[in-house]
């Protein structure tokens, strides 16, 4: 096939393949046309890019940097995305592994990024098995290197899923309303609360020490919530609440307010990634670390598609996070995946309650000890959540994987541009 038509093939079936995200972008997020398809044409354009990359490698009998060069720039383009886009990581592939408990362990060493190349590696490798004009040791060496590559993953999974957790704590969640926040003091929001007070004095009688309510589920004057304050010290239980701090107003901000036994006011926490168009609210700077132990710190919804949330979290030896989240029914699953993959990149346990989504506790290996759902109903659940002492090499090195694979895309650049080999 001609290269102008291997590019329109691969530019084809990606734009279709685009389009399933459709009733998503425009239907849930409101998301404009214009932005929908430019966000569907620049992904197909790299994937034409990485098609041609590959053919001219292979025509030019460069099979090992053919097999390195579509995932090398695929995940390239990940990387610059995930700093260029206001949704950062949130289409990377990577997390459609969420469930594969061994594969999704490789995070922790890479980030997304060691996955995401591995995910396009095997295919590739396979893919070459069927290109006649290579010498057979040279498809075999290729192909070796990708079961490696996955044996390794494999084993490593294996071996850290086999870790004892240091200790457990009982936490409950639960998500009453799918609509928009109720104003406290008023006859929604007072009603809205005595429901929570009731949900949440369940959860209690279950066992559940720490407790967590969804992000905006009230708008407020005050970081405190008197009804939440007195069931925390009654019961010396931790509860947090998803507030709207001073409602629509200028200085407004998306907050996560925690109420603790020991303290006469709430720790909190303002949501740093705002999503555009839709959240009016002054982003936050700071990060928050609940007292005593376990050692637990905050963030909210979209935070979790962010990497440096979770770095900033290693970085201050967090053991859990407490992630009250907003959802949009259909991508309750994914997005519940997404903060569940960081727990695993950055090394702590996740406890997120989203109105219209999942209701998820997860270790910090991905397990997901408890879930419920919200998407179209009211939830609640408690469970027993495994808390481990960890530090990942990726909280540690950051994006070091991302880097190597921008060396090995310019080395594949290189030879792309040598004369053709002679096949003996």
């Amino acid at each position: 096939m001609r290269a102008p038509w291997a590019a329109l093939a691969a530019l084809a079936a990606y734009v279709a393949g685009g389009f399933n995200i459709w009733t998503y972008a425009h239907g849930h997020l409101g998301l404009p046309l214009p932005i929908i398809l430019t966000f569907i044409a620049t992904t197909a354009v790299v994937m034409s890019a990485c098609t041609l990359l590959f053919r001219r490698l292979l025509l030019r009998g460069h099979v090992f940097a053919a097999a390195l060069s579509l995932p090398a720039a695929w995940v390239a383009f990940e990387y610059i995305n995930s700093h260029l886009s206001p949704h950062a990581t949130f289409f990377n592939i990577s997390y459609t592994q969420a469930s594969v408990l061994p594969v999704i362990q490789l995070v922790a060493v890479t980030g997304l990024w060691g996955l995401s190349f591995l995910m396009l590696l095997v295919p590739t490798a396979a893919s070459l098995q069927m290109w006649p004009h290579a010498a057979k040791r040279v498809r075999w060496s290729v192909a070796g290197l990708a079961v490696l590559a996955l044996i390794a993953t494999l084993a490593y999974g294996g071996w850290r899923l086999q870790q004892a957790p240091t200790s457990t704590v009982r936490i409950g969640l639960v998500s009453l309303e799918a609509h928009g926040w109720a104003v406290l003091p008023s006859e929604e929001g007072d009603a809205r609360q005595a429901r929570y007070v009731d949900a949440l004095q369940r959860l209690i009688n279950q066992g559940a020490k720490i407790l967590l309510i969804p992000e905006g589920s009230f708008a407020t004057g005050t970081a405190t919530i008197p009804a939440f304050a007195t069931l925390a010290i009654q019961n010396h239980v931790t509860i947090g609440a998803g507030i709207a701090l001073h409602g629509n107003a200028p200085d407004a901000r998306n907050m996560l307010t925690v109420f603790e036994p020991g303290t006469t006011s709430p720790a909190t926490y303002s949501k740093h990634h705002l999503l555009r168009g839709l959240e009016q609210f002054v982003p936050g700077d700071s990060f928050t670390m609940l007292s005593g132990t376990p050692r637990i710190g905050l963030a909210i919804c979209k935070d979790m598609d962010y990497q440096d949330i979770g770095q900033a979290y290693a970085a201050r030896r967090a053991q859990l996070l407490l992630v009250p989240a907003f959802d949009f029914q259909v991508d309750g699953w994914l997005h519940s995946r997404m903060a569940i993959v960081r727990g695993v990149e950055s090394g702590f346990a996740v406890a997120r309650s989203a109105r219209a989504g999942r209701l998820t506790l997860s270790d910090d290996r991905g397990r997901v000890v408890a879930e419920a759902s919200s998407e179209q109903n009211d939830a609640e659940l408690v469970g027993d959540l495994p808390l481990h002492d960890t530090t990942t090499l990726y909280s540690r090195l950051g994006d070091w994987f991302a880097w190597l694979d921008l060396a090995v895309l310019a080395g594949v650049l290189v030879v792309a541009l040598l004369p053709r080999k002679r096949v003996a």
